[in-house]
């Protein structure tokens, strides 16, 4: 699947969308397995044992998270992606994923804006923009990109340093991830996993230290080296040292890291709507421009009535698989 991403990288970056790229794969699969893998489902597809198109379709899950709440999830949606010379692999995937997705329950797709091929599919198949979402109070996310030429240099407070996760060990990691995104269901097994991924490198898992050895901000980079780009996901300050510019400091390191070690351009994906400026501001700070935006779109849920046996075996194969 990542290998797919790169192709796309190479051939028609602006269909990347945020599910679908190099590292997002990466981080979602490392950090998601343990919690959510028995409500994922994945359908891929291959023409002469080439990868050419995949589906990961998202159902209703519930995680308990580190202040002790629920995180819940009572939709269902698609990631996806497919090479760009073969788009009929999508109808297949689409249905594939209504076929996964329980009797009665709201089914969400989110391709870029721009992706007016996959756009028209979904429309066929009954979906319609989801304008909720999509609106200026919306949810819906952008993804920006910028080169590695000229970077500013970090200005950091004294007493603060920079560090990466394999000087400063797993805990350290683990922790300056669980207080920038408290509450989260991110913890040690889960870090775990992170690391088990083949891309994962910690020496690209940046950190900044306060003097009392807080890990005041994190941010993992992807590198991509066949292409030659890196991916910040994610990105966190902690809560006690937000608003003093180390969010900032640690992504301008961060590209430094990452374009020392080959890369010449760095991505991002952030909130897009209005009501959610920060993120966005916070990366157009560095340099950063919008390549694209998503564009969700939904299909409501209805009772199908009862299948054929044969149809529920070949359900309880796919969700096997």
């Amino acid at each position: 699947m990542q290998g797919l991403a790169q192709q796309v990288t190479a051939l028609r970056p602006e269909l990347l969308g945020g599910e679908a790229t190099f590292g997002e794969l990466a981080w979602s699969w490392g950090q998601g397995r343990t919690a959510r893998g028995d409500t994922w489902r994945r359908r891929l597809v291959y023409a002469n044992d080439e990868l050419i198109g995949w589906g990961w379709a998202y159902l209703p899950y519930r995680v308990v998270r580190t202040d002790g709440s629920m995180r819940e999830s009572k939709k269902s949606s698609l990631a996806h992606q497919y090479h760009p010379d073969h788009p009929e692999v999508f109808d297949e995937i689409l249905a594939w994923f209504e076929d996964a997705t329980p009797d009665g329950l709201d089914r969400y797709v989110t391709p870029p804006s721009v992706d007016a091929e996959t756009i028209a599919r979904l429309a066929a198949n009954g979906y319609v923009a989801d304008d909720g979402i999509n609106g200026d109070d919306g949810d819906w996310h952008q993804y920006n990109r910028r080169g590695l030429g000229e970077i500013e240099k970090p200005e950091i407070p004294e007493g603060f340093r920079f560090t990466t996760a394999a000087e400063a060990g797993p805990e350290a990691a683990v922790q300056a991830h669980v207080e920038s995104w408290h509450p989260s269901s991110f913890n040690a097994r889960a870090y775990e996993d992170v690391l088990a991924t083949a891309t994962y490198r910690a020496d690209l898992h940046v950190l900044l230290e306060a003097p009392d050895g807080t890990m005041a901000s994190t941010a993992m980079l992807w590198f991509d080296e066949l292409n030659r780009t890196a991916e910040f996901e994610p990105v966190g300050t902690h809560p006690d040292y937000r608003r003093r510019g180390l969010g900032r400091a640690l992504l301008l390191h961060g590209m430094h890291v990452v374009r020392d070690a080959g890369a010449r351009e760095v991505t991002v994906a952030c909130l897009g709507a209005p009501k959610h400026p920060g993120p966005r501001n916070l990366y157009y700070s560095v340099g950063f421009e919008m390549l694209n935006r998503d564009l969700a779109h939904l299909k409501r849920g209805e009772l199908r009535g009862p299948r054929s046996n044969s149809h529920l075996c070949h359900s309880l194969l796919e969700q096997i698989k």
